[in-house]
């Protein structure tokens, strides 16, 4: 994959001297090495400015983005009408996990100092989420493991053979080496079929759902919910439990891999996950 720019245009807890909201753009790419940002006076909120400002970006970015990812949905048309008119698509993700770093970080240290901040709650990007979809039963796996692996492991990620997949720093995420990461691996003969299609999928986490019954969802995009699995004894439900678990010490950070059997020595399909709680 090329480069993806991960973006937020939205209010922020800072108000001008006539006591209007001032909003602020975001842009970085998943690892952090180009970052933009810049205020917005509330009376100036339009697709025109944001485009004006993404052509900023562009002027001093490395290299142009191949896409743009979002996770705020009321500013969807907005963003997908300014990104367009400089050529590049944009879509709703939830797969914004360096964006969504830098924000907890400028919430923290930023827009306390600045002049009018006021620590309002922000408006709740919330929304329900879609009703479940089972996988395609060709692209359904034979088998499939809950798995661990320590955040020392992945020191050495660039070099896996990943046919299709996405990965991030755990670096920016602050874990210690030794911190347990939890997974999911899924064993098919069609992994490859299998990793593609999964690979256009924007993928987000996996959640355990108690049910009953009892199963483990797939989150995708920007609200679609798939069936990966259904955890049909107490022993699956354990497990399952145990992956809530980890991810929960591991700062919600996880993984999902596709082989084709269990003695396979390179992956279909890696990505790495974070549950975000994107409110």
């Amino acid at each position: 994959m090329g480069t993806v720019w991960e973006l937020d245009f939205y209010s922020r807890p800072i108000v001008d001297e006539q006591q209007k909201k001032i909003w602020e753009v975001l842009v970085c790419d998943p690892e952090r090495t180009f970052e933009y940002s810049k205020f917005c006076p509330g009376g100036q909120v339009n697709s025109g400015w944001l485009q004006a400002a993404l052509q900023e970006a562009l002027a001093i970015a490395p290299q142009a983005p191949e896409k743009i990812r979002f996770f705020r949905r009321p500013m969807h048309n907005m963003i997908v009408r300014a990104a367009q008119e400089l050529g590049i698509p944009a879509q709703p993700s939830r797969r914004t996990f360096a964006l969504y770093q830098w924000l907890q970080q400028r919430v923290q240290i930023v827009y306390p100092t600045q002049p009018g901040f006021q620590p309002l709650v922000t408006p709740s990007v919330r929304y329900e989420s879609s009703p479940l979809q089972p996988l395609p039963d060709a692209l359904i796996g034979q088998q499939w493991a809950f798995v661990s692996l320590e955040a020392s492991a992945f020191v050495d990620l660039p070099e896996w053979s990943i046919d299709f997949g996405e990965v991030f720093s755990l670096g920016m995420i602050g874990l210690t080496p030794e911190t347990p990461i939890p997974g999911v691996i899924i064993y098919s003969p069609r992994a490859q079929p299998l990793a593609a299609w999964m690979s256009g999928l924007e993928l987000a986490f996996l959640s355990p759902d108690q049910g009953p019954p009892a199963k483990l969802i797939l989150e995708t995009g920007a609200s679609d919910r798939w069936v990966l699995a259904n955890l049909k004894d107490a022993q699956l439900q354990a497990e399952a439990q145990g992956f809530a678990a980890a991810k929960q010490q591991a700062q919600q950070v996880h993984f999902l891999a596709v082989q084709s059997d269990p003695a396979a020595n390179t992956f279909a399909g890696f990505w790495l996950l974070q549950e975000l709680d994107l409110a």
